[in-house]
């Protein structure tokens, strides 16, 4: 029988593998809260949710550095994979990191965001709080990267969490990079003093996918190729073609197998963690 850990690990490669279009079944509304645009695994997991039958993306908030590059990534995307009814909220505009952190800079840049059909929002920060407070059914957020826009969220509005449920990507308990010992997750790291606000609020519920659930989903063979040879689907295409782009300009991992096998997908955990909750 397996543990849960190594059924996450399961369902998280086969959710994975099958970025084609599902059966429409009850869909659960969802705001993805993102850094897209610095490692690939968050443009991997806006792929998953947008393809996830069992999920209907809303809002795609972009945070926490850099947004009007991060929105630019966000909305190309989207526009390229036929998605361009989702909104996105630029979020909580941090400081410039430096072009080592803009990986897809040269796919966006002749990019125009005025140009996205759907709506871009300026204030992240209130087209969040708008959105869950209007919402008919109840919200989950789904956060992947630094949670800087949803503390503001919660200090504006602190009972939004009431009409809310969170999945976060963050921290690290027993395992931390790579398998190694406990470390410092980024998402942790940048905001601590953020994520205590977020994870203190009275959501519904709450789920966190640490590293040592998230660190070690990735694809690879047969899966991975199907992906990789997708090239008449625009979302796939889309895809492969910002994880080549950013393979050669990342600095911080060895990333020369990117035709047969993908990064360390962290955050496409967030998502599935959903799946897993409900599988029982």
């Amino acid at each position: 029988m397996k543990t849960p850990f190594r059924r996450l690990l399961t369902l998280a490669t086969l959710a994975l593998s099958v970025l084609v279009p599902g059966t429409i079944q009850a869909r659960t509304p969802v705001v993805l809260v993102t850094d897209i645009g610095t490692d690939i695994d968050d443009t991997w997991a806006l792929a998953l949710a947008l393809r996830s039958p069992e999920l209907d993306l809303k809002l795609v908030v972009v945070d926490p550095a850099d947004t009007a590059y991060r929105a630019k990534v966000a909305a190309k995307f989207l526009e390229a994979s036929g998605h361009a009814a989702v909104e996105i909220a630029i979020g909580d505009n941090g400081p410039v990191n430096g072009d080592q952190e803009r990986t897809l800079l040269s796919w966006v840049e002749h990019y125009d965001i005025g140009k996205y059909p759907g709506r871009v929002y300026a204030d992240g920060v209130g087209a969040l709080v708008d959105f869950i407070q209007t919402s008919k059914e109840p919200v989950t957020v789904i956060s992947i990267g630094p949670i800087n826009t949803l503390a503001l969220a919660l200090k504006r509005d602190p009972k939004l969490a009431t009409k809310g449920r969170l999945v976060a990507v963050c921290g690290s308990f027993d395992v931390g990079y790579s398998g190694g010992p406990p470390a410092a997750e980024t998402n942790v790291r940048v905001n601590p003093e953020g994520l205590r606000t977020v994870l203190a609020a009275p959501w519904k519920d709450v789920l966190l996918t640490p590293l040592d659930t998230c660190g070690s989903v990735g694809l690879a063979g047969e899966r991975y190729h199907a992906i990789w040879s997708a090239t008449s689907d625009p979302m796939l295409r889309a895809l492969i073609e910002s994880y080549c782009i950013f393979a050669l300009q990342q600095t911080w991992t060895v990333c020369d197998d990117f035709a047969t096998r993908s990064t360390t997908l962290f955050d496409c955990v967030g998502g599935v963690s959903l799946l897993f909750r409900g599988a029982g």
